[in-house]
């Protein structure tokens, strides 16, 4: 394990049976309130994005948000938030996808992502896949191509690899921590 991953997982909190019984939550809050923590995920995620030629920046929400932001000043990208349905003003791509009970939708401005663009899509935790997925067909739909996905964590046991691996048509998928 590498310095910075040791730094990073020493901030993660385990909250057992949050939100539910069984669930053993990742809390990141800690990580964020640490400046030299947050200062190196943030760098970490920016060598990433330039690193994969990236000019803009696609944060999910929320988490994505925190991480994307400023990971996006650092590299000198534009960051464009990916949000839930009916929260973004004007014209919006919006995609839809299934969840393990039912489905979610997401949108984007339709003009912040251009023929041209190079698309990080950066998030906290890579779960199941589903909102990743969704963020590769809302960015292609625009006329963008994909630069690679980056997340702090990958909950390896929930798949999400193995169901995001085919939509990113070979562009990388950079896990900092597997847990």
């Amino acid at each position: 394990m590498t310095d910075i991953q040791e730094l990073l997982l020493s901030r993660i909190r385990d909250v057992a049976d949050y939100p539910e019984p069984g669930v053993m939550f990742k809390d990141i809050t800690p990580l964020l309130a640490d400046p030299e923590a947050f200062t190196a995920l943030t760098g970490t995620l920016a060598e990433l994005v330039v690193r994969n030629g990236a000019t803009k920046i696609v944060g999910l929400e929320a988490r994505g948000f925190i991480l994307g932001a400023p990971a996006a000043v650092r590299a000198g990208v534009g960051f464009i938030p990916v949000r839930k349905a009916g929260k973004l003003p004007g014209a919006t791509l919006s995609q839809r996808y299934d969840l393990e009970y039912g489905s979610a939708e997401i949108e984007v401005h339709a003009e912040d992502l251009a023929t041209g663009d190079r698309v990080m899509v950066i998030d906290d935790v890579l779960a199941t896949g589903g909102t990743a997925e969704a963020s590769l067909q809302l960015i292609r739909r625009a006329g963008a191509r994909v630069a690679g996905v980056a997340v702090l964590m990958e909950l390896g046991f929930l798949g999400g690899r193995a169901r995001l691996e085919p939509a990113l048509e070979g562009a990388p998928l950079d896990a900092l921590l597997q847990v």
